[in-house]
Order: C-alpha cells, then structure tokens, then sequence
C-alpha cells in the first residue's frame, strides 16, 4: 500500500505536467523513487507530496535522508540517477551513494543537484523527522530525537504538540523527563506571567546548559518583576548545586588519582616495607604488566575484552616470577645495605628497559580500551565519570582487600610479618626467611603488574612509563609508613585528593612541588610516617 501511495502522488503529479518523471531517479527502491521525483520538483506543494511519500516508504534510512534534505548535505547526481552525499576531497567532489555507501567517484560540482526546500518545507520536514524519532521502538533514539530538540532553539508549534501527544504514553522514564523538560522550557517564552512562574517552578531542579541559559535570560530581562525575582532566585540555587557537584567530582578525580598512585605502590610497600630493599627497578615491573596486556590484545585480536581480563593473571605470574629471579640472582646477596640494592635495581631497570625496546619497540604501543570501560557513567547533568577510571578505582580497591587477606590469613604472611618484625627470632624458631624474601619479593613484583594491566587504560604504555610512577610511589609509602598496608591505602589516597584540590589554582607542575614540600615538611615531624610499624625491632 506504501509503495502504491508513492507511485499514485507521482502519477499525479506527472498528470500535472509539473514533474520529473519517475525514470529521472533510480535508487533502486519503486517507494523512494516515486517520492524524490516529487521532492526534486520545483513546485513546494509538490514537494510536500514528496515529503508525505518518503516518509510513507517506511524505509530503513527514512531518517537519515530526511536529515540530508534539510541540512542540505543530500544531493541528486544527474548522470548516475542516484541520490548521493557530497563529499570534499583533495581531487575534487567525491559522490557516495546515498543507500548503498558506495564511492561513486569524481563529478563535477554541475552534476549535482541540490532538494530545494523552502522555510516552511523545512519546518516540516523536522516536524516529520521529530515524528519518526520519537516513535522508534529503541529508548535511546527517542531519548537522542527529545535532547537534539531541546537544544534547538528555533523548536516549532508542531514539534511541541508532537512531543505532547506522545509524553503520557512513553514509557522510558528519562525519555519522560526529556519531553517534560522541552514543554517547560517553551512556556518560558509564553506571554503570560502565571505560565512563566509555572515553568520556572517544574525546572527549579533541573541543571541542564538549556535551563540555565533560558532562567539566565529571564533573570536578567523578563517585562515582570515577579519572573525575574524567582528566576533569580532559581539561578542562585542551580549555580550552587552545579557548584557543590564540582566539588564532588574532584573528589572523584582525587580518589581516581590516588588509585592509581596506590595500585604502583602497594607492591613497593611489601618490597620496601617488609624487606628494606630500594627497589628502583619496582616501575620496570609496573612497565612490564602493561606491556603483558599489550601482548594479550596482540594474541587477542578483536577481543580487547577478554585479553584485558586474562592479562590480569598472566601479568601477575609474568612479573612476579621476573621479581623472584631478580630477588634470588641479585637482592639475596645484598640485603643490609641499601646503597647497594639501590644502584643494583637501578641497572636492572636499564636492563628491563632496553629488553623491552629491543625485542618490542622502542616507541610507544597502542593498548586498546574495551567497550565496557569507553564511555562516561552520567550520573545527573552536572556530574559524569569516567567508566575506567570507576573501574580501576574498584579495581584497585579489590587488590588491596586480597592483599590484605594473604598477609592476615595465609601461612605467607604469618611468616612475612614474621621475618618484617623480627628476622632473627624467625629464623631460630624454624622459618625459612630466604624463601619468605623470595616469595615476598615475587608478590610486590606481582602486584606491580596488575598496576601496569590497570595504568595501560589510562597513559601510554612505552619503555619510559615506568618511571613516572617510581617516585610518587616512594612518597606513598614513606608517608604512609613504611610496611604498613592501610597507611599505603589512606596515604596515596589522600594525596591524590589533595593534589587534585590544589591543581585548579596553582597549576598541575606547581601542585606536585607543593604536595613534594608538604611531604619534606611531614617526615620531619613523624619519620615514622602516618601509621609506623610497631614491634622490637620497628626502629631498626
């Protein structure tokens, strides 16, 4: 019946000798032929008829052609027959066929021919496309048409009773909201006084860029007194809520930071704490789990996913079996002096690195970010987070909680706070303290991996990277206390709140040199750090 309706208007039309005829546009569609032979007449009442037909085709790119129409971007290529979208190249205009996506080639800008259409015409036809996207069955779509309108300044009469006739049968609450928010912000602009004070009352807690332009103009310009007291006043309250939720999103920023600096330090508070080594290789083994992801994704194509979850393992066994050989073959002989396992690590760093760029690449490499840590998690209109920033954070959270188990509740770290507290008296009642040091080792260096899987989603993953997280993990953990794995949690967390606090007035290089001067000045008063060890032998 579709295709029988387009087919009769363009009958008609051609009757009236005021039509291309049906032969002048194959699209390969009888229903999308019949209508833009009508739209491509210079008659507008026919173009109308055109307009009723296409959206009567019920074609699957109804929307997308309607959309070409108005903006102008859709075109008729005169020899090929087509409907086409122009493209600007380099070599000239680029014809790509409007249905099938196909590069048409090379013509010149004569060939093609633009759908005229007046203002009303153009009216229309977003009326139409208003229609067709607030009746699709997906919630998004509706959701996308309501904000997309919302934003339109120029919304028409017809739009409006569009969205009004269909608010009290959707079904999607935010789509719901949307409708409602539109017909508010229209009322407005209505001449009379009780309706402006209505809607200002329904948009009173809304924070949308669209509300507080319309209550701004209204505060600052309306005819009545009594509008531009309470616009006022609603300004006041939105400009404050906006303001307390700015707030909270550095907070989060600072928490996600301070993740971040936790995940790098964790492993060096076992190695550090526990051990007493400098362990200035500990950035390499962050490098290397980002690198282990790396690999994954590259054994993994087209699975980011997947090689991202899997590579959280095969991180962790990778670089604690590398901290356990770098533990037996170079630490074992060092322990008791420090200066000494310093410039040991050091050399191994360099060892680590120039590995990495000899048998990968000396450039940066390209980690890919799967689906479900894309995007924003978009809690009200004034606070959106990051998805992988929330889920490193949880991340994050989840390592320290098992770490915490394995030193508390396992036969490992009974023996790990053993030997931490007391090597001597761990020896004497039986505890191999050498194996204890190597599977400590092997842990910390483990844990750094899992910081290197969780840091490749949110820096580049390159030969260097390491070594912008070895410092700030060093501060973490003195100004925790040394050892101490709720002082490393609170400590890394705290300082990423602050330095996220003072960035927005003292600039991100001047935040690190105050954060840098505030720790100095700490470990001057408490050496010991936030929470320091306790036992006989904690001074040592």
């Amino acid at each position: 019946m579709q295709r029988m309706f387009a087919v009769g208007l363009c009958l008609i039309a051609t009757l009236s000798s005021t039509s291309i005829c049906a032969s002048s546009i194959e699209t390969g569609d009888e229903a999308l032929d019949a209508a833009f032979d009508l739209l491509l007449n210079k008659n507008f009442n026919i173009k109308k008829q055109g307009l009723e037909a296409l959206v009567e085709s019920g074609h699957p790119k109804t929307v997308e052609l309607l959309e070409g129409v108005v903006n102008g971007t859709l075109r008729y290529l005169r020899t090929e027959k087509k409907l086409v979208w122009q493209r600007q190249s380099s070599e000239g205009l680029i014809a790509i066929d409007a249905l099938a996506d196909d590069e048409l080639g090379l013509f010149s800008k004569r060939k093609f021919k633009r759908i005229t259409v007046n203002n009303k015409l153009r009216s229309d036809i977003r009326s139409r496309l208003a229609g067709l996207q607030l009746d699709n069955p997906d919630p998004q779509v509706r959701l996308n048409a309501v904000q997309k309108l919302m934003a339109d300044d120029e919304i028409s009469d017809v739009q409006l009773e569009s969205i009004a006739t269909r608010i009290d049968s959707e079904s999607d609450q935010p789509t719901k909201d949307a409708m409602a928010l539109v017909l508010s912000l229209a009322k407005l602009r209505d001449p009379q006084e009780d309706v402006r004070l209505a809607a200002l009352d329904s948009v009173k807690n809304s924070m949308t860029p669209q509300v507080r332009q319309r209550v701004a103009a209204l505060a600052s310009s309306d005819e009545s007194a009594r509008v531009r007291e309470v616009a006022t006043s609603i300004q006041t309250r939105i400009e404050r809520r906006i303001s307390n939720w700015s707030k909270v999103e550095t907070i989060f920023f600072g928490l996600s930071l301070g993740s971040v600096m936790v995940l790098a330090a964790i492993g060096l508070a076992i190695t550090f704490g526990v051990m007493g080594v400098i362990n200035m290789a500990h950035g390499e083994l962050i490098m290397l789990g980002a690198y282990t992801t790396y690999l994954m994704q590259q054994l993994m194509p087209g699975q980011p996913g997947y090689a991202l979850l899997l590579s959280i393992p095969a991180a962790f066994v990778l670089t604690g079996l590398v901290g356990i050989v770098i533990e037996r073959s170079v630490i074992r002989f060092l322990y008791g002096r420090p200066l000494e396992t310093l410039l040991a690590t050091f050399g191994i760093s360099l060892i680590l690195q120039q590995f990495v760029r000899t048998t990968i690449s000396a450039q940066n490499v390209a980690v890919v970010t799967p689906e479900f840590l894309s995007g924003v998690w978009q809690l009200n209109e004034a606070l959106s987070l990051t998805l992988n920033r929330v889920y490193i954070f949880g991340f994050c959270l989840v390592v320290f909680a098992v770490l915490l188990m394995v030193v508390r509740f396992t036969s490992l770290g009974l023996h790990v706070r053993a030997v931490s507290q007391n090597r001597d008296m761990a020896r004497a009642i039986g505890i191999r303290s050498g194996r204890v040091d190597a599977l400590t080792f092997g842990l910390g260096a483990g844990i750094a991996g899992l910081a290197g899987v969780a840091l490749s989603q949110l820096s580049n993953v390159g030969p260097n990277m390491g070594q912008a997280y070895i410092v700030d993990s060093f501060l973490v953990v003195v100004f925790g206390g040394v050892g101490n794995l709720w002082g490393t949690l609170i400590s890394g967390l705290s300082l990423g709140v602050i330095n996220k606090l003072i960035e927005p007035w003292a600039g991100a290089v001047l935040a690190k040199i105050l954060l840098l001067v505030f720790i100095i000045l700490f470990i001057q008063k408490r050496p010991r750090g936030l929470f320091p060890q306790k036992g006989r032998a904690a001074e040592q």
